[in-house]
């Protein structure tokens, strides 16, 4: 409903406007009635109107005197002059003061009723545009902290094979402080959950709720969320440990159980991880908050799960051995994987439930990676990941769960062996795959070529004939396309986006930039306010 505002020092003319128009019927609400403007002007301080309906002739303050106040202070605010005929011309020269339109004396309903809708159907539209335009920047400000977003969750499950790359892409980022050696970190793993009754109430609530959690972690210093597509109505936060505040964490979770409550109405569950230190810790701080999660007990009610509280053994696959499972499937090696699985799992009547399930996780994470690296997360592939997660989450499945491991690597083995004899395309899909998310990176093809094991002057050669154009142009051209994309966001000074893409120098990104499209940085940015 639209609010209305009634001046004119006659009561009888208030009344009889009040009578004239079927106002609900029209989409409005007359909220208020003042006998002249200064009493107006009162009353919209004091309250939220978008139509004001006023008489020229008042005391204190006449109509047009209150016309050019509103329009200076309320300037939202739609103004509409009654006037009598001989006040015709003084209330049209007044237009630009502020005046949306008059109407003669006495009022008839139907041209109240024209200019009421002409004036509904104004609003509505400058508020659809404002909602499109709050949209569209917001998916400009948001663009950044999506980067970000995607490169937390490649830190807590994908591999990553060179820190000092990592440290610089977290700069680039705007969240170099992650990368402090003695950095202490809990990650919050949160699930929202709803009646039984209203299912469908967790999907329609999903986007309020991660906004929410964004918002939620704006208000706490070094907390960031992200989202993994692999754990449906969660989102997970990364907050750092503050040792002035030693139970900042407990903080925290109560803030996102009463604020998740108090404005979408839903329960949440909610896993609090064992506390690490380090960048190469955060995988396990992360496996750690979805298995405190997994403990919760099915149902809608609100809880909290604390690893720290509930565990107190340390257990965890050492780099190495990680590194040589990784080489198994890489290698193509199926028997070597296997041998390497049941000399870590395999000795379950040794291990406690936890260690069992905290180890089987990583091992799924690294099969994970592999799968996302190489591109080929197929359905088949997606569902025995899902199946063996929830034997992991049964916490009594042994020996399911290292089948499901088996079968899942024997599948990418599978892949992996098809990518290498498939003339190049698959392999250099991974290729272009894998730049998607580190092109701002020092990336060269002799290090591409460790890292997917290929000969370096066959990756060049083979990525030449596959995409069109040799490798360093095609990084130079998608380091150009989202430099563009970051441009769009006007808090980003143009030093920023080019560190975001990969140029320490602004000068040199802004040469580049210009030959590639035709203008500069900043010139592309006024075309595009226009």
């Amino acid at each position: 409903m639209m609010k209305v505002l009634i001046t004119d020092d006659e009561i009888q003319i208030r009344k009889g406007l009040r009578l004239k128009v079927d106002w609900e019927e029209e989409g409005f609400q007359i909220v208020g009635e003042a006998s002249n403007g200064q009493e107006a002007i009162d009353l919209l301080q004091s309250m939220d109107v978008d139509v004001l309906i006023t008489d020229v002739r008042m005391p204190i303050m006449d109509g047009i005197e209150l016309a050019k106040r509103c329009h200076k202070q309320f300037p939202t605010v739609r103004v509409i002059v009654l006037s009598g005929y001989s006040d015709f011309e003084y209330v049209r020269g007044s237009m630009k003061e502020g005046v949306k339109d008059y109407l003669l004396k006495p009022v008839a309903p139907d041209e109240l009723i024209d200019i009421l809708r002409i004036i509904r159907k104004d609003v509505e539209s400058e508020r659809r545009k404002q909602v499109e335009s709050a949209r569209l920047h917001q998916l400009v400000r948001t663009h950044l902290q999506e980067v970000q977003e995607q490169y937390l969750l490649h830190l807590v499950k994908e591999e990553w094979l060179e820190p000092i790359m990592v440290t610089e892409r977290l700069r680039q980022l705007q969240i170099e402080d992650l990368a402090k050696e003695n950095i202490r970190v809990q990650f919050v793993t949160v699930e929202i959950r709803a009646d039984a009754g209203n299912p469908n109430r967790v999907k329609e609530l999903w986007l309020p709720f991660l906004m929410l959690c964004k918002e939620i972690a704006k208000e706490h210093a070094g907390t960031y969320t992200f989202y993994d597509p692999s754990y449906s109505n969660m989102v997970h936060f990364l907050h750092q440990l503050d040792f002035e505040l030693p139970n900042s964490t407990s903080i925290l979770v109560k803030e996102i159980q009463q604020n998740i409550n108090a404005f979408l109405g839903l329960e949440t569950v909610i896993g609090i991880g064992n506390v690490v230190m380090g960048l190469t810790e955060f995988k396990t701080g992360y496996i750690s908050s979805l298995l405190s999660w997994s403990q919760s007990n099915i149902g809608s009610g609100s809880q909290v799960i604390d690893w720290t509280k509930t565990n107190e053994e340390e257990f965890g696959i050492s780099p190495d051995l990680e590194r040589r499972i990784t080489n198994t499937i890489e290698n193509v090696n199926f028997k070597a994987f296997k041998e390497n699985i049941h000399q870590v799992l395999g000795i379950a009547e040794k291990q406690s439930i936890m260690a069992f399930s905290f180890d089987a996780n990583r091992v799924l994470f690294l099969l994970g990676s592999l799968a996302e690296k190489y591109n080929i997360k197929t359905k088949d592939i997606h569902k025995i990941m899902w199946e063996c997660q929830q034997s992991i989450w049964e916490l009594n499945s042994h020996r399911k769960v290292i089948e499901q491991l088996i079968q899942l690597a024997q599948l990418i083995i599978e892949k992996v062996r098809f990518a290498r004899f498939s003339n190049g395309k698959l392999i250099i899909d991974s290729v272009r795959h894998y730049l998607e998310l580190h092109y701002a990176n020092e990336i060269s093809l002799t290090l591409l070529s460790e890292i997917f094991h290929i000969n370096t002057s066959y990756l060049s050669e083979t990525f030449k004939n596959q995409v069109g154009q040799n490798f360093s142009d095609y990084l130079v051209n998608l380091r150009m396309e989202k430099g563009q994309q970051f441009l769009k966001d006007k808090e980003l000074k143009i030093i920023d986006v080019a560190n975001l893409v990969g140029f320490s120098n602004s000068g040199y990104f802004s040469t580049v930039f210009k030959k590639h499209f035709g203008q500069t940085p900043a010139e592309f940015r006024q075309t595009i306010n226009k």
